[in-house]
């Protein structure tokens, strides 16, 4: 058995593993991946070999660029987490997000020579990753007198820049979960006020790599700045009452400092 088919990293889920590989053309299409992913603090190779590199310098010579082009997939999103807001361990470092054209694209690319190559430098260099498949939902419009994010209180600057502010959601069995899904609520009044926007919403599909819990939805709001955000909401306790309220009954919270957000383009195409 390869480490393909147990990674030391987490727990597949090969019943949602069936459902991509076996999806009726008909009715296949595009899939986002999300990836929360924790590092080792140094690499450490199943084949003993000697490493003094940290577990992200192993992930970021892992990156499977090549075998995603092949399959006509790509990177839509890559950031470090910043702060972890809500959820316990772990405490991830950083999320990527990649863009498959169909689902079987993802089983696919596990037989790929290249790809079974470069996987020793995610073995050696992960902890735990969550693989979260998922498609965009609709969002509400901006509200037409949202201000110009040049005059919010707390704009961009070359010392604060642009943060995303990442929520992974479980809701209560049956609970209609509509608190959060409007600009109009004193939440999202007072974010916008701040220069919220929006970048994305995903419904999740299922988790093909993680620790057995599931996920409804995961969510992307951009704020000007980290000063923004902070004063939009108070502090993490804000968001944990909101949740509450919304009936949340597991999240991550994280702000996160993107180096690659083409995010909302991908879900446009």
């Amino acid at each position: 058995m390869s480490a393909l088919d147990r990674p030391r990293y987490g727990r597949i889920n090969k019943e949602y593993g069936m459902k991509l590989a076996f999806c009726k053309p008909e009715d296949d299409g595009p899939v986002w991946m999300v990836n929360l992913m924790k590092y080792r603090e140094k690499a450490e190779y199943a084949d003993g070999r000697q490493s003094d590199i940290s577990g992200l310098e192993a992930d970021d010579r892992y990156a499977p660029l090549g075998p995603l082009r092949k399959l006509g997939a790509y990177p839509v999103f890559l950031a470090v987490v910043e702060t972890q807001l809500t959820g316990d361990e772990p405490v991830w470092d950083r999320i990527g997000i990649v863009k498959y054209p169909k689902s079987a694209s993802i089983i696919e690319m596990q037989s790929m020579p290249d790809f079974e190559e470069l996987h020793a430098h995610k073995e050696a260099g992960m902890q735990q990753t969550f693989v979260i498949g998922s498609h965009p939902m609709p969002t509400p419009e901006l509200p037409a007198d949202a201000p110009s994010l040049d005059a919010v209180p707390f704009p961009s600057t070359p010392t604060d820049g642009a943060i995303i502010v990442m929520h992974a959601l479980k809701f209560a069995d049956g609970v209609e979960h509509t608190t959060l899904d409007s600009y109009h609520d004193a939440e999202g009044e007072a974010a916008v006020a701040h220069g919220a926007r929006i970048t994305g919403w995903f419904k999740v599909e299922g988790t093909i790599m993680g620790d057995g819990r599931n996920w409804d939805q995961i969510r992307f709001h951009e704020y000007p700045s980290r000063a923004a955000f902070m004063a939009a909401t108070n502090d993490a306790q804000a968001i944990k009452d909101q949740q509450k309220r919304e009936s949340v009954v597991d999240s991550y919270s994280m702000i996160l400092r993107p180096s690659i957000n083409k995010l909302a383009q991908s879900t446009q195409r």
